[in-house]
């Protein structure tokens, strides 16, 4: 379903169903959003988690049934949706974006490091099945500059996070290399490289990487530095662009978000920025 008829549609008072694939901090969250901010523009329809009692939860505090509202699989979810929000893992994510765009609905990825190095197949099925993929800009500025300046010639995309090191507790990579966050008193450079091994390094800290990558140069061409700092409290993303149309730098100082302290309150007001434009009949920004 493209959403312009859908659109159509909504004028006799249809709403479009949203599905939540993943029910922690992140998707009940956007579920609430859904319920409080665009009642008249959408509903959610179903509920999906590997932990059934999650969804359950959830569905409790939206005060809809939990009988008719948590699916039992993911199969289920997708046929109850319109569009499904995917707010499950890294891990996950391709495999519900995919499974969505083989049964013709549309996602929106927030979980956007497991797509970054397989977004040519989800393309192909999106082209095939007509359904669309949506990824929020999520916790930085400069992604409606960085699209535009890919109209000229692209030189470097450099993204420096800095965030306390308490964000980084219960990282595989640093237990490996055995860097205890608990024990940084100091600003600790985690890591310089590129941005494809820091999404696959640090899945829950730096999704900023994959969406910068998808952007702009991909993730073999940005560059990531990754920075712990017991002197931040705020999750800091520094971007530098350079191109043959502009140089652009931008700082977002995120406040963590309340429930999860590895992600920003940002990412989840720019889900919901995204929602609120695929409702809208005027479109601001790229």
């Amino acid at each position: 379903m493209r959403y312009d008829t859908f659109m159509l549609g909504q004028k006799s008072g249809t709403r479009l169903k949203i599905g939540i694939a993943g029910c922690g901090a992140i998707g009940g969250s956007l579920a609430r959003i859904v319920r409080e901010e665009f009642g008249r523009e959408m509903r959610v329809s179903a509920l999906f988690d590997l932990r059934a009692e999650h969804a359950a939860a959830l569905a409790g505090r939206l005060h809809i049934a939990a009988k008719t509202a948590v699916a039992r699989d993911l199969k289920a979810l997708i046929k109850a949706s319109d569009l499904v929000v995917e707010a499950a893992s890294a891990s996950a994510s391709y495999d519900i974006a995919c499974e969505c765009l083989k049964a013709g609905r549309s996602v929106m990825v927030m979980s956007v490091g497991g797509i970054v190095d397989k977004v040519e197949r989800l393309l192909r099925e999106a082209e095939r099945s007509g359904a669309r993929i949506y990824v929020p800009s999520g916790a930085l500025a400069g992604i409606d500059a960085l699209k535009a300046a890919g109209g000229a010639r692209l030189k470097s995309v450099t993204l420096t996070t800095i965030k306390n090191p308490a964000s980084f507790s219960g990282v595989d990579y640093l237990r490996r290399r055995k860097i205890d966050p608990a024990g940084i008193n100091k600003d600790t450079v985690l890591f310089d490289g590129r941005a494809e091994k820091a999404v696959r390094c640090f899945p829950q800290n730096i999704n900023v990487a994959a969406v910068l990558s998808l952007a702009g140069m991909g993730a073999r061409a940005t560059r990531v530095r990754i920075i712990a700092s017991p002197f931040v409290k705020k999750n800091i993303h520094e971007v530098r662009i350079e191109s043959d149309a502009a140089v652009i730098t931008t700082r977002t100082e995120n406040v963590p978000h309340p429930e999860n302290r590895k992600t920003s309150y940002l990412a989840v007001l720019a889900a919901a920025a995204v929602l609120r434009q695929i409702t809208s009949p005027v479109s601001v920004g790229t």
